[in-house]
């Protein structure tokens, strides 16, 4: 499929210059990304973690035995 405007395509080496450019700019926005998942990632990392430490103490806590074993012990 010939381009719409074959003109502008004609030049190999203005296409080259182009698509270098393009190619630069596709680089840059590759970075901005992978900075960005980097990001979330560790943010994900700092919420797994703080929820790993809350939840035990609340588990332990809400643990069906314990309840259990309280009642039985009061009358006792």
């Amino acid at each position: 499929m010939m381009p719409r405007d074959a003109d502008k395509h004609s030049d190999p080496a203005a296409a080259c210059v182009s698509l270098a450019a393009e190619a630069a700019l596709l680089e840059a926005r590759l970075r901005m990304l992978q900075e960005a998942i980097d990001t979330v990632d560790t943010r994900i990392k700092s919420v797994s973690d703080a929820l790993r430490h809350t939840r035990p103490a609340r588990d332990v806590a809400a643990a069906p035995g314990r309840d259990t074993q309280r009642r039985t012990a009061q009358w006792e």
